[in-house]
């Protein structure tokens, strides 16, 4: 075989080892530890900030480290949430809190995803950093004092899922839409291949190798 063809047969060989190297490298998606469903944006939401607070069960089937949470926000027209208090505590906004924190910076992201029939931008909100570690059993996720550079109101988007929710004005309300993840979220590193990866990744290789060995003599 010529120059040009065993260079065009190697430059095969190598577009397939980088494509089953990035194969490899794909990470496993985060653990989903509970979901309320997706975000309904366009029925009810409710003020997270002056003063009102809201709450929202989530169930746990086995002891979990929640490391993530995300949930769906109505905001006036450009608006970008800059910061959020969450808490997960063992009853409505109270009893024993397993964690806590102002979410901001590099840990909270803000997404817009579309403007409703009210003239609200709909915002998907993730917030990553938790490492909150809780056993089997049902808690609430209380999110206030959201805040916005415009000092706007910002609502959390009801999108009457399973959870049991409140309001801290009203009482019992429908619930929210959110989900709760394992630590393993957007905040990941770089993907690592993990060693099986890496062996069937081998093992294709030179599978491939022998294929195209056959072809070239």
């Amino acid at each position: 075989m010529d120059v040009l063809g065993r260079t065009a047969s190697f430059l095969r060989l190598f577009s397939l080892m980088l494509l089953c190297l990035v194969l490899a490298a794909i990470p496993a998606p985060a653990q989903v530890l509970y979901s309320n469903g997706p975000i309904n944006g366009s029925t009810d939401a409710w003020t997270i900030n002056f003063g009102y607070i809201v709450s929202d069960t989530f169930s746990l089937g086995a002891a979990s480290t929640v490391g993530d949470f995300d949930f769906g926000v109505w905001e006036f027209p450009g608006d970008v949430l800059s910061s959020v208090d969450w808490s997960i505590t063992a009853s409505e906004n109270a009893g024993t809190v397993y964690g806590s924190g102002t979410a901001g910076g590099a840990n909270l992201t803000d997404t817009f995803i579309s403007s409703n029939q009210y003239g609200y931008d709909i915002d998907a909100i993730s917030v990553t950093g938790l490492n909150v570690s809780l056993g089997t059993g049902t808690y609430w996720l209380n999110l206030q004092n959201a805040a916005v550079p415009s000092g706007d109101p910002v609502y959390w988007d009801e999108n009457s899922g399973p959870s049991s929710a409140s309001e801290s004005a009203v009482g019992s309300i429908p619930s929210e839409a959110f989900d709760i993840t394992g630590p393993c979220g957007s905040n990941c590193g770089p993907p690592t291949p993990e060693p099986g990866s890496i062996l069937l990744f081998g093992s294709g290789v030179l599978g491939l190798a022998g294929l195209l060995r056959r072809k070239l003599f």
